[in-house]
């Protein structure tokens, strides 16, 4: 029988083949790995003690990611608006204005773009920073100390995610209904009694309801990858120290917003 080696030298196919079995197997594991992380940190949310920390993690995702995400709500508002118009002015439905851009961004746009925001902002300071504590041997004194660091540093930040995204998410909803006023009633003279009415009439507690599941399901999938990427940084193979925290955050934004967006279809497809 002829070695791996030699046959991996002589047959192309083969080096494809465990190109694809060893990045499979890494998925998968990492994947476990990240179930397991949730599970603990997730538990330990309703252990005493939490509660301060958790209201600073909430002003921190939350309260300072809040200006960022309403500016991009309200200019996706005003480009729904204002595309969503000229395209319904071709069919004779104007007057549909109001239900198609509340539909799109309380189903759609508005939970996916809120995630992507607020991974950008809070996420990667999330994984840079838990990542730095990691490689300054700072979460190896709070296992000196007897203090679980998932405890501590993981799971005050999951229960804030979980709280901030659907907050958030309601409010960019708000004012990107707003900026598509502005644009489709102010802008461009669509009746404004029509586009709230339309508003009122399309929405109901499903197309709420749905947005604010995705909402919460993404909250806990960014803040748990963004976590996991800074926690286990120094067991990174593609660099160690500063590196290895660049690195990190790297991988968490990235992951967290295709995530987000594989999520958004599996979420959707169950909620249809």
């Amino acid at each position: 029988m002829i070695s791996l080696d030699r046959a991996r030298g002589s047959n192309p196919l083969i080096t494809v083949l465990l190109f694809i079995g060893r990045g499979t197997l890494g998925f998968v594991g990492n994947l476990g790995a990240m179930g397991v992380f949730f599970s603990i940190a997730f538990i330990n949310i309703f252990r005493r003690r939490q509660l301060r920390q958790i209201v600073n993690q909430v002003f921190y995702i939350g309260a300072r990611s809040s200006l960022i995400v309403l500016l991009v709500g309200l200019f996706t508002g005003m480009v729904l608006g204002l595309q969503l118009f000229y395209s319904l002015v071709k069919f004779g439905s104007a007057g549909a204005l109001g239900s198609a851009i509340s539909l799109s961004l309380v189903r759609e746009m508005g939970p996916v773009l809120t995630a992507i925001m607020i991974t950008a902002r809070a996420g990667s300071g999330m994984a840079a920073e838990i990542g730095i504590l990691r490689i300054s041997e700072q979460v190896d004194a709070l296992y000196t100390m007897r203090v679980d660091p998932v405890r501590y540093l993981i799971s005050p930040r999951i229960a804030a995610s979980i709280i901030s995204f659907p907050l958030l998410t309601a409010f960019f909803d708000l004012i990107g209904i707003i900026g598509g006023y502005l644009t489709g009633v102010l802008l461009l003279g669509t009746n404004g009694g029509t586009y709230f009415y339309r508003v009122q009439s399309s929405l109901s507690m499903v197309d709420i309801r749905g947005g604010f599941i995705k909402a919460l399901v993404f909250g806990a999938i960014v803040s748990c990858i963004c976590c996991f990427q800074g926690y286990f940084c120094h067991m990174r193979t593609d660099g160690y120290g500063a590196k290895a925290v660049g690195l990190a955050t790297v991988s968490a934004v990235v992951l967290s917003c295709v995530m987000v967006l594989i999520t958004d279809y599996v979420v959707t497809s169950f909620l249809m």
